[in-house]
């Protein structure tokens, strides 16, 4: 029986997922991993030796070598033949901040995990709701803060305004990551910043509005039903990318990308 694939472990999730030429070939799309796309970003955006690559992501030497000669001769496609590229999918598991990633002493999230640390005990839940003056804010990519709930035996506990310390887009779902929070509520989210959420493994409950109280008792109630659709309305831009038309979940392989996280041994 072959041995499984250990995870690799990412920083973050990737803010813009698709990179599309001016007048190329936009009919072929190459698919980068996110793995992959993390020894980019490490090797060549940080000049990570492939050593520092692989203690970062908790993988081999050889490991490194392999999925960088990969991301590495993908690029080199896109570029020469002038192709689309799409980042989704791979063997990975997303930093939570909690001191278990080697860079998290510097990194934002392990902040926030520890100002946010949630209470003792293994029935408590936490859900997070975009925030601002009571309401449901609209627009995830642009919230300010999150309200986070404690929730024990269906019933709020206790509750606290996290600040998201000016990250916004697809680095929010760090910041929720980091809160530990394991589902959210908001308004107008885009295709990418959904993404990100389901790699996080968070719940998704979008296209809510009004009081931010009343909106988590309507989920502990059972009012509310998961809904990872994603709504550009409120976006110009989209979450993570520019083009919000064809960016759904099912064009970057959620489905895919899904499998990858969770199939992984954490």
């Amino acid at each position: 029986m072959p041995r499984p694939r250990k995870c690799r472990r990412v920083c973050d999730y990737p803010q813009t997922l698709v990179f599309a030429p001016v007048g190329g070939n936009k009919q072929e799309t190459v698919n980068m991993t996110v793995d992959e796309y993390e020894t980019i970003r490490l090797i060549d955006g940080e000049g990570y030796s492939q050593e520092q690559c692989g203690r970062q992501m908790e993988i081999s030497r050889t490991a490194v070598q392999v999925v960088y000669a990969s991301a590495r001769k993908k690029l080199a496609k896109v570029l020469v033949e002038g192709l689309t590229l799409s980042i989704g999918g791979g063997d990975y598991q997303l930093c939570r901040g909690d001191g278990g990633c080697r860079a998290c002493g510097g990194c934002y999230k392990y902040a926030i995990s520890r100002k946010y640390e949630k209470p003792k005990g293994d029935g408590i839940m936490r859900i997070a709701v975009t925030y601002e003056d009571g309401q449901v804010f609209q627009h995830f990519g642009h919230t300010e803060q999150f309200k986070i709930y404690d929730v024990e035996d269906g019933k709020v506990i206790a509750s606290e305004v996290a600040d998201t310390d000016g990250q916004g887009h697809g680095a929010l779902a760090g910041v929720l990551s980091a809160l530990g929070a394991e589902a959210l509520i908001c308004g107008g989210i885009g295709g990418g910043a959904v993404q990100a959420l389901t790699a996080a493994g968070i719940q998704l409950y979008a296209g809510v509005s009004g009081d931010a109280d009343q909106a988590v008792e309507e989920l502990l109630a059972g009012k509310l039903s998961p809904n990872a659709k994603a709504n550009c309305d409120h976006h110009g831009h989209g979450e993570g990318h520019h083009d919000c038309q064809g960016h759904g979940e099912g064009h970057h392989g959620c489905g895919g990308h899904g499998e990858g996280h969770h199939g992984c041994g954490h």
